[in-house]
């Protein structure tokens, strides 16, 4: 059982109070390692303050007794666990419990509502079940109560107690709750026995594939819609089929924003089933400089607390999980030698350079001896077959490719995919996605073969290796839909698309102070939030928000992403918004999108403008006016859980900022479904 210790309410009073302590001192043992004596002091304060408690509960409230008991409750896959769990009735009532100077009351509200957060969304018993998160406090005075019901969600309010207080504070609690505590009892074995299956972010998830565990323990609790290692096992297949037939092949993975490419990306590369010598076969590559990097510091940080190695140790190993596609491709540009890996995961495949912006980087970076003698250049899509292709037998590329999000002059797309093997190298086999070849929104519309002839390549349509589900989105599954409805300027599309995604908030808002307040409010927990404009929405200087590239090349955006909530430089804090470039493959929880003048609404069409000097420009070019567009599909498809939009008002002082553009942008998103705050 995931608990240590589990009893009703009137068999925990009656125990030996020496007797709990030495069950889950016995229980700990299988679970941890290196149990500290303070952790058994801890339990005996713990364990007296609840009886001391509960019995005053119960002299009070009779059927009490009845109610069941658990402590040190797990927290399946989440490395945590909860000190006591009550199940009163049909209320989950979490109680966190602080000794001593173990953390100031602001600490261990949010950890006891983060507690309740993941019981509600993920905790099968627990579903559609209010739960009550009750911080103690070791000889504290405090007694905070809020006991207005909070009948939008089911997580209350936390409440704020001492141990001397704790009895009042349940008999509140359950006065307050009266109906739910009259309910039938929960089943105290099914509760502690129940399904836990929760959706981790990109991060957490590469964590836990860091630590060993595989993508089925780690997948999301939407299976019944849709197996996320359905994908991986086809990959793990394909790679295993190319090494038995001696072949080389490319397969090409698409998906919704969030669906989990990424994942599936470094699962298969640490697959247990591809293991060579007992290292990985293959290498994960990003082209997402700010990805490697978060997820590097944030794997070596988790590797750091779980091992005790050395963080500058913790960071060399971390490096060997995720590496910058645009190193290896430099390593191996010269001819001559293979890499030493076989199979290569080229994440986010649509946004590889092609052969002008190569050759633009090999000009800047090359001396002048090196330019006289610089030839033409292949695109990134080119030179990686080419480097794989120097293998004799076999060797597998896997591209992830998103849709309409290349946001930089020289990504190439999709379609450069597709023209590099259909003119370069037609032995290898094409394994991939019907979105692949036949276009769909996971994709923009675009597709490998734009003309639909590939020549004579062995092309393979495999319906696993599209991911149509956002793992990102627990809530929403139509959110990408609705971003694309909404930048290709589909009202219609998009209102009928947003009246399905209700559960997924869409909040409009003319004002950055409500837009912050909103956030503040919606994060609770170890939930993130944090804002997020287009890089070229240069004029949101008047409001504060730096979004320069000088400012941004200096700012530590991985702390942004992983620090503390108590940490200025945490998202959290509201107070610097990153662009599409730093957030691009990353998430957070709830996300507030900073409109920009580079992008709106004209009355019938979006108008696209760059910031030169001192005034706006008009945008012309069709693929710069894509790659705006294109921010704003990134910008927009960050948030797991809900979105706020914040137009600013304009300024009829400000000819930058006039407010005709942002009152028909605020009237046009409206009109796409985006309801007022």
């Amino acid at each position: 059982m995931p608990a240590f210790y589990r009893a009703s309410v009137s068999d925990f009073l009656n125990a030996d109070p020496a007797t709990v302590i030495g069950q889950l001192h016995l229980q700990s043992r299988h679970a941890v390692s290196n149990m500290r004596t303070a952790t058994v002091v801890s339990w005996e304060r713990t364990v007296t303050a609840l009886r001391d408690a509960l019995r005053e509960v119960a002299a009070g409230i009779p059927t009490a007794r009845r109610w069941g008991l658990l402590l040190e409750y797990e927290i399946p896959r989440r490395n945590c666990r909860i000190d006591c769990v009550l199940l009163a009735g049909q209320l989950v009532i979490i109680l966190e419990l602080k000794t001593g100077a173990t953390g100031s009351a602001s600490a261990a509200k949010r950890q006891v509502e983060h507690y309740a957060i993941e019981l509600r969304d993920f905790h099968a018993e627990s579903r559609n079940r209010r739960i009550v998160p009750v911080a103690v406090l070791s000889g504290s005075p405090l007694f905070q109560l809020q006991l207005d019901p909070d009948e939008a969600d089911l997580v209350q309010p936390v409440q704020i107690t001492g141990d001397v207080t704790l009895s009042r504070t349940l008999l509140a609690v359950a006065h307050v709750h009266e109906t739910a505590i009259r309910g039938g009892q929960i089943d105290l074995a099914a509760w502690d026995e129940s399904a836990y299956a929760p959706i981790p972010n990109i991060v957490e998830a590469a964590q836990m594939l860091f630590a060993g565990q595989s993508v089925r323990e780690i997948s999301h609790a939407h299976t019944d819609a849709y197996n996320l290692t359905k994908t991986t096992d086809v990959l793990v297949d394909a790679v295993q089929r190319a090494q038995r037939e001696r072949r080389k092949a490319v397969c090409f993975v698409t998906g919704v924003p969030g669906a989990g490419k990424t994942l599936a990306g470094l699962n298969v590369v640490h697959s247990p089933d591809l293991l060579r010598d007992g290292r990985p076969v293959g290498a994960f590559l990003s082209g997402n400089g700010p990805l490697v990097k978060v997820l590097i510091e944030a794997l070596a940080q988790d590797h750091h607390r779980r091992t005790r190695e050395t963080l500058a140790e913790s960071r060399r190993r971390a490096r060997t999980f995720i590496q910058s596609v645009h190193g290896f491709l430099k390593a191996y540009r010269a001819p001559g030698r293979p890499p030493p890996e076989r199979v290569v995961v080229f994440d986010e495949a649509q946004r590889a350079w092609d052969a002008e912006k190569v050759r633009k980087e090999l000009l800047r970076r090359a001396t002048s001896e090196e330019r006289n003698h610089l030839g033409p250049a292949l695109s990134e899509p080119a030179l990686m077959l080419s480097i794989m292709d120097r293998w004799p037998d076999w060797a597998v590329i896997i591209a992830l490719v998103g849709g309409g999000q290349e946001i930089h002059d020289g990504e190439a797309g999709l379609a450069e995919w597709g023209r590099a093997l259909r003119e370069r190298f037609p032995h290898w086999e094409v394994v991939a996605s019907p979105e692949a070849l036949e276009g769909g929104p996971s994709v923009a519309g675009s597709r490998l073969f734009p003309d639909g002839e590939a020549g004579s390549l062995s092309v393979r349509q495999e319906r696993y290796l599209h991911l149509p589900v956002a793992v990102r989105s627990f809530r929403a599954q139509a959110v990408a839909e609705w971003v694309n409805a909404v930048v290709n300027g589909h009202t219609e599309q998009a209102a009928q698309i947003a009246a399905q995604v209700s559960s997924f908030p869409i909040k409009l808002t003319r004002s950055l102070d409500e837009a912050r307040r909103w956030l503040k409010q919606k994060t609770r927990g170890y939930r993130r939030c944090g804002l997020l404009a287009s890089s070229g929405a240069l004029r949101l200087r008047a409001h504060g928000l730096e979004v320069s590239s000088g400012f941004r090349s200096s700012f530590p955006f991985q702390e942004w992403f992983l620090a503390e909530p108590d940490d200025v430089r945490s998202s959290n804090w509201l107070e610097v918004a990153l662009t599409e470039f730093e957030c691009q493959g990353l998430e957070l929880d709830w996300v507030g999108v900073c409109w920009g003048g580079d992008f709106s609404w004209g009355g019938n069409t979006w108008e696209f403008r760059q910031f030169r000097g001192s005034t706006w420009q008009s945008v012309q070019k069709p693929t710069t006016r894509e790659y705006i567009r294109n921010k704003y599909r990134v910008l927009l498809t960050r948030a797991r859980e809900g979105l706020v939009i914040w137009v600013p008002e304009g300024s009829v002082e400000d000819e930058t900022r006039p407010p005709e553009w942002f009152d028909s942008t605020a009237e046009f998103l409206r009109q796409c479904g985006a309801t007022d705050l």
